[in-house]
C-alpha cells in the first residue's frame, strides 16, 4: 500500500523540521502505512498531530500504540517516539541492541543519511501497531 496524501497540517509539521530529518521521517511514514496494511487487525491509520508532531494512531481498531515522528532536543537524528508507559522501546532494544540508538523508554533514533534499515524498522513498527492486540492475547491465555 502506498501512503495517502499528507494532510495539510501534518505536511506543515514535516516542513518545519530540518530537511534531512523531515526526509528521513517521510520514509518512516511510508513504512508505517505499508506495515499497517500488511496486518489485517490494524485497520485504517489515523494521521494527525500530537504535540505538534506527526502521529499515527489505530483509532479504528485500537490495535496499537501511538507512533509519533519528530526529533529529540539534543540530537540531529530523526526520532520515532512511542508511549513511554509501554514496553515497546525495551523490546526493540532487546531485539536490535546494535541497530538503533534509543532514548530511555520513549524513542528510537535514526541517522538521517545512509540506508533505512527497513526490515528491522518494520518489526518495530509492527510491534507498535499491534501492541494492544498482543497484550489482549496474553491476557486471554
Amino acid at each position: 500500500m502506498t501512503a495517502p496524501p499528507l494532510p495539510r497540517e501534518v505536511n506543515r509539521a514535516f516542513g518545519a523540521l530540518p530537511a534531512p530529518i523531515g526526509k528521513r521521517l517521510l520514509q518512516v511514514r511510508d513504512l508505517i502505512f505499508a506495515t499497517a496494511a500488511a496486518h489485517e487487525g490494524v485497520g485504517r491509520i489515523t494521521e494527525t498531530l500530537k504535540w505538534g508532531e506527526p502521529a499515527y494512531l489505530t483509532d479504528e481498531t485500537g490495535s496499537g500504540s501511538t507512533i509519533r515522528l519528530g526529533r529529540v532536543k539534543d540530537s540531529e537524528q530523526a526520532a520515532i517516539l512511542f508511549n513511554c508507559k509501554t514496553t515497546l522501546v525495551d523490546t526493540f532494544r532487546e531485539r536490535f541492541p546494535d541497530q538503533f540508538e534509543y532514548r530511555q523508554t520513549r524513542a528510537l533514533l535514526l541517522p538521517v543519511s545512509g540506508k533505512l534499515p527497513k526490515q528491522e524498522l518494520t518489526v518495530c513498527l509492527s510491534l507498535a501497531l499491534t501492541y494492544h492486540l498482543d497484550r489482549r492475547a496474553k491476557r486471554t491465555r
